[in-house]
Parts: structure tokens; C-alpha cells; sequence
């Protein structure tokens, strides 16, 4: 079971290193630039100028002339192609619009605790739980699989209490959280964990230490 676990984190890490995203399996993420053409159209296109993209911003929307701005959240190329195209159709007769990532954005996370290689990482491709922990070299084995906590960079709200085993065990996806930049991931100990001395530095917010500690 251990080994299966262990797959599982190597493949999440691999991931990261692919040059470039399949535009069947990836979701756009802040931070990319986008090459788009509109046939006919050099104005809207980014060819017209050398290294001009169209940046995908932090709250995950694409402002674009014309049209205004695209929320890209859960999309992959070819949805955010046609949802462009559709758009545009509104002002253009029978717009062609070709799609490419000429560079994948990068978010920055903190991986701490019980992982293998703590410390502040940048995730490209997928900026998931997984690929975190699989970039920080894995959990270690005395990692509390079944109490890892997400903290939001904008320390808004509790916590996120992360069930590994149930990600792992049971391909429980929904606790496989998207990362956003600055958020903070931390691995417990299956002994009590001394959170103020080692997410301290990086948070804010005296309540997080004691819902943490308390939280059976």
C-alpha cells in the first residue's frame, strides 16, 4: 500500500515537469500568457507586437478587447477558445481564434511539516494538494495523513482540514484543493504538532493556532 501511495505523489510531481500543458487536460491558472490570434484581425492579436501576450490575472479572468473579461476558472484551452470565439461572434462575422499558452503561470506555495524537503515552492501545470506535497518530496513517515491543514494566503476563514488517505485511499478528489498564491500547506505530526513555531512566521491570526491544537 505504501509503494502505491508513494506512485501516486511521484506522478502528481511529474506532472510539473512537463514543457508544455495539453490543452485537453489542463486548466488555465493565473499567471499564464496566452498567444491568441483572430484571423483577419492583427489588431486583437498578440502577433502583432514580439513577446505580447494576454496574461491570465490573479482572480483567474482575461480582459480582452472587444468583450471585456473572460473568467478562465475550470477551463481548458479549447473551452476558453470557443468561449472567446463566442463572444467575439457578437461583433465579428465568423471569427477564427486560435489558442496557445506560450508560458504556464507559476504559483507559490509553503509546504511545511511532516514533508521530506520543507519549504517555499513554485507549482506550475496543476497548483494542486498533491503536486505540493509531491514537489516537497513526499510526507514523511510520521506524517498524520488524516490531519493536513490548507491555510489561505488571505487568512480568511479556518483552516481546510485535508484528509490524505481518503485523497489516496479512496480518490477522493474534492479534498485535492486548488493552491493559491502565498497559501500555506501543512503536514501534522501524528504527535501534537507545534504549529506557532513552525507556520508562525508565515501567518497571521492566533485563532488558527487554537482551532489547529484543539481539533480532534
Amino acid at each position: 500500500m505504501r509503494k502505491k501511495l508513494l506512485t501516486l505523489l511521484v506522478a502528481g510531481s511529474c506532472l510539473l515537469g512537463a514543457p508544455q500543458a495539453q490543452a485537453d487536460e489542463y486548466q488555465m491558472a493565473p499567471g499564464d500568457k496566452l498567444s491568441i490570434t483572430v484571423l483577419g484581425h492583427e489588431d486583437l492579436s498578440t502577433s502583432l507586437t514580439p513577446n505580447s501576450y494576454y496574461v491570465v490575472r490573479p482572480d483567474g479572468k482575461v480582459s480582452f478587447p472587444l468583450i471585456g473579461e473572460i473568467d478562465t476558472a475550470g477551463m481548458n484551452i479549447e473551452e476558453f477558445t470557443k468561449t472567446l470565439q463566442a463572444n467575439l461572434a457578437e461583433y465579428l462575422v465568423a471569427p477564427q481564434v486560435t489558442v496557445n499558452i506560450a508560458e504556464l503561470g507559476t504559483t507559490r506555495v509553503y509546504v511545511l511539516g511532516e514533508v521530506n524537503k520543507p519549504g517555499l515552492y513554485e507549482l506550475t501545470k496543476s497548483h494542486n494538494v498533491l503536486d505540493a506535497i509531491g514537489v516537497a518530496n513526499g510526507f514523511t513517515k510520521d506524517a498524520a495523513k488524516k490531519k493536513v491543514f490548507l491555510v489561505r494566503s488571505n487568512h480568511e476563514g479556518e483552516p481546510i482540514k485535508v484528509n490524505l488517505n481518503d485523497i489516496l485511499k479512496k480518490a477522493d478528489l474534492t479534498q485535492n484543493y486548488k493552491l493559491g498564491e502565498g497559501d500555506l500547506l501543512y503536514l501534522t505530526s501524528n504527535g501534537r504538532i507545534d504549529f506557532s513555531r513552525d507556520v508562525m512566521p508565515f501567518i497571521s491570526g492566533a485563532y488558527m493556532i487554537d482551532r489547529i491544537n484543539n481539533d480532534d
